[in-house]
């Protein structure tokens, strides 16, 4: 069965005018969950985040998908010429995570299913 597309984000250097931009563009329905980090929920298909840049850099756009084991498909991007960029990392009232570089350097989100946190 194939892996779904489960979340996006959207991080830069001003969150402020990135959800701006996002909600008024496209009239996505934002709730903030820290003075980092807004849930999108876009209306229908695949719900995301918008964030500021970690460490100040330009930002990216990455898509997560879900998978049954994060240590299984990290061990098989490696296998097929991709790399870890973030280790298995369960995120605070959410799921477990992990990031890898594709073989040209792209960044892909994984979340690991039935790893979701409640409050």
């Amino acid at each position: 069965m194939p892996n779904p597309i489960v979340y996006f984000e959207i991080v830069g250097k001003d969150k402020a005018v990135l959800e701006d931009f996002y909600r008024t563009l496209f009239d996505w329905q934002l709730t903030p969950a820290n003075d980092r980090y807004t849930h999108v929920a876009p209306g229908a298909g695949v719900n995301g985040g918008i964030g500021k840049s970690m460490d100040g850099g330009p930002g990216h756009v990455t898509f997560y998908v879900e998978v049954e084991s994060i240590a299984d498909a990290l061990t098989r991007v490696e296998g097929r010429g991709g790399r870890r960029l973030m280790e298995p990392e369960q995120m605070p009232n959410g799921p477990l995570i992990a990031l890898f570089a594709d073989p040209e350097g792209r960044v892909v989100g994984l979340i690991e299913a039935g790893t979701m946190r409640n409050g």
